[in-house]
């Protein structure tokens, strides 16, 4: 019997074109990267440069603020400020803190402030009746709910050493329930009351002339513009009238809605049940 490996052609097909395979490896070994596409770093380079160039273009970092840091996309704070430079430890902490008192105390943050210890430093802590956030001297955040959203943008910021945090005021805290007014625009709904109720003077006048002066004998009848300009004013009175009693049944429950809040995150002295309890050795109780 005749051997069939000698006549088998997957053999061939397994042996190397011995004639052409140096070729091709020189071929490829001398390719350089500018006879293909550009080199994968340089790509991320020039996406990297056009986006900070975009984000440089978006936002006025001279008068950079929370509101700004919580538009950001990560990927576009991390294009513009460089994190080697970013602050941690004690000094993360005391920055973070002045800046959420200074929120606090203007309301753009609803939230209690709390500092504990730990094993790696002090930690942050802060509070509602939305969620929480536990702030780390490395500046890790955890947490749930709006407290992790508000407070999100202001360690970030709190982490460059361009930013400076405002000093806060002397009591920076939540006020206490009872201590909240049912009015904030006193001022203005006095402004209006004032306008609408010379606007129903005059409207009152213009009708009142109108009927004396049509009860005259001696005088042509007809006169149709006073009485319209008349109730005109007298529906403008009104219709402002309204709005300013609007207006202070907004206050009232604006009011009462912030006063039961306050009393939600301090009732009786405790937290809300899903707010977790740190102690001093880093462990939550």
């Amino acid at each position: 019997m005749a051997d069939t490996a000698d006549d088998d052609p997957a053999g061939a097909r397994e042996r190397p074109d011995e004639s052409g395979g140096d070729d091709d490896a020189d071929d490829v070994e001398g390719r350089s990267p500018a006879d293909g596409r550009a080199p994968l770093d340089d790509t991320e380079s020039t996406d990297l440069d056009e986006l900070r160039e975009q984000v440089e273009a978006r936002y006025d970092f001279e008068e950079f603020g929370p509101a700004d840091m919580a538009e950001m996309e990560r990927e576009e704070w991390e294009a513009v400020f460089d994190p080697d430079t970013w602050i941690t430890g004690p000094e993360l902490i005391d920055r973070i803190e002045r800046d959420l008192q200074n929120r606090i105390a203007t309301r753009e943050v609803f939230a209690r402030l709390e500092r504990h210890g730990g094993p790696e430093g002090d930690r942050l802590l802060a509070y509602s009746d939305e969620g929480y956030a536990i702030i780390n001297p490395d500046g890790s955040i955890e947490g749930e709910g709006t407290v992790l959203r508000d407070v999100e943008p202001t360690v970030a910021l709190c982490s460059m050493e361009d930013y400076e945090p405002p000093e806060p005021p002397a009591n920076a805290t939540l006020p206490d329930p009872e201590d909240v007014e049912s009015g904030t625009g006193e001022l203005g709904n006095t402004m209006l009351q004032l306008i609408a109720a010379a606007q129903v003077v005059a409207g009152l006048g213009l009708l009142a002339g109108w009927l004396f002066l049509d009860l005259q004998p001696d005088i042509v009848q007809g006169d149709v513009i006073a009485p319209a300009v008349g109730i005109g004013f007298l529906l403008i009175g009104v219709f402002l009238f309204i709005v300013v009693a609007n207006a202070r049944l907004s206050d009232r429950f604006r009011a009462e809605e912030y006063r039961d809040r306050l009393r939600a995150v301090d009732e009786a002295g405790e937290r809300p049940e899903f707010v977790p309890q740190l102690s001093d050795d880093g462990e939550r109780e």
